[in-house]
Parts: C-alpha cells; sequence; structure tokens
C-alpha cells in the first residue's frame, strides 16, 4: 500500500505571512494538528503544528485576558514559529516507509510532495483510520 491510498488530499495550508491567531483558529476550528506552509506557488517552506502553537502561547494565568491573548497572537507571524527544514515524503512511497521515517524522527505528519509541489499530507491520524477499517477487531 501507497501513501497515495492514505493520504488527506484536502490539505489546509498557510503561507509563512500568516499570524498566529489564524493558525490556532484554523486548527480549533478544522481539529487538525498540522498545517503546511505554503508560497504563493503552493511550494513547501515550513510546517506548523499544535505543539508549536502550544510553545508559542502565552500562559492562561498570564494577566491578559482571552482579547488581549488574541490580540498578542495577531501580531506573530507564522514564519517565526515554523518548522522550516521539514521531512517530506512522495505519493508513491509505502506507507510501511512513511510510517518508519515518522516513527524514528518521533513526527506526526509527513507533507506529500509532487517535485516542490504540496500534493497531500500523511498524519498518525490517517494510519489509525486504516487500522480501523482494515482491522475493526484490533480496536475492541
Amino acid at each position: 500500500m501507497l501513501v497515495r491510498d492514505i493520504m488527506t488530499r484536502d490539505v489546509f495550508t498557510l503561507q509563512d505571512s500568516d499570524r498566529l491567531d489564524l493558525a490556532n483558529n484554523l486548527m480549533n476550528m478544522e481539529m487538525v494538528r498540522h498545517i503546511p506552509v505554503v508560497d504563493h506557488n503552493q511550494n513547501l517552506v515550513g510546517l506548523v503544528t499544535h505543539r508549536d502553537l502550544l510553545k508559542a502561547s502565552v500562559s492562561v494565568f498570564s494577566d491578559l485576558d482571552a482579547d488581549e491573548r488574541e490580540e498578542f497572537y495577531h501580531h506573530i507571524p507564522i514564519q517565526s514559529i515554523m518548522i522550516k527544514n521539514v521531512l517530506t515524503t512522495t505519493a508513491e512511497t509505502t506507507i510501511a516507509e512513511a510510517a518508519q521515517i515518522m516513527d524514528e524522527n518521533k513526527i506526526g505528519c509527513l507533507p506529500v510532495m509532487r517535485g516542490q509541489k504540496l500534493v497531500g499530507i500523511i498524519t498518525e491520524a490517517d494510519f489509525l483510520h486504516l487500522i480501523a477499517e482494515q482491522k475493526p477487531e484490533l480496536c475492541f
């Protein structure tokens, strides 16, 4: 089985000039934990993860209220927190190879590329869906 068989094709993306508040809102609304960052030609330039957002967030124990925190996030560009050296894969990679890359590097996703263009993403959730579909008896 290949990455193309289980990858997510409709990927939410950001540009590096977008702000932290947009990334946070997109992750919350769409229930995703990884957002590729692309340029105007859909070339991958980075990746922002839920973990990156948590590292950059203002503590709820600060003196800032929710509106002030949101305003603070509005001024932080994604490029200041995004991962720039992103491990990627292709749609023709086997899922075993993709899983091994993710496991060895302790990462939760791999953007899927065709040349320099982003064509999808494979995440831990895609592997869980595969297991649930192929081996439902393992889920109970």
